[in-house]
């Protein structure tokens, strides 16, 4: 078995596990705040190479909506695209968890998003906020929507406004 492979039964037992019980999805992190499981997971995902613990965090029709880009993914396998996608076009690409707040089935994200564009002649990392809209038991994502800009990733990254990335 692979690493990457185990890394992936990691993130999707994980997930799994969150499911057992709606209570489950909120779990300390850090003495000093709590941070839900599923934002754990999420990040996790969103910084390893697997796509597909990406895309099995998400819900049969779970939307995942990249608002700087103007693009939206529906379903896990859509999902698992995108992130290879993302994989093939920033190295290093991670996502860090700053702070979240919960309020309900909604789930706020502030978070540091960076990589470095391939090609590129320096990296970036910009702020970001994403809403996470879980569904009714609390354990999977119905709905992501990631808020950064797309004008500072290109700035920091050393690229024109009017670069778009090569194609697939």
């Amino acid at each position: 078995m692979t690493s990457r492979t185990l890394r992936a039964m990691t993130v999707l037992t994980a997930a799994a596990a969150l499911c057992a019980t709606a209570s489950t999805a909120y779990a300390v992190q850090n003495p000093d705040r709590r941070t839900p499981r599923i934002v754990t997971a999420w990040a996790h995902a969103w910084n390893g190479t697997d796509p597909q613990a990406l895309g099995g965090l998400f819900t049969a029709d779970g939307t995942y909506t990249d608002e700087a880009v103007a693009v939206t993914f529906r379903g896990p396998q859509e999902i698992a695209g995108w992130k290879a996608r993302a994989d093939t076009l920033i190295e290093d690409v991670r996502v860090t968890v700053r702070a979240t707040r919960v309020q309900g089935d909604r789930i706020t994200v502030r978070a540091v998003y960076s990589g470095h564009l391939k090609g590129a002649p320096k990296p970036f990392a910009v702020p970001m906020t994403t809403l996470l809209d879980l569904d009714e038991n609390h354990c999977q994502i119905a709905s992501d929507r990631d808020h950064y800009s797309l004008a500072a990733v290109l700035t920091q990254s050393g690229l024109p406004a009017d670069w778009t990335p090569p194609a697939a």
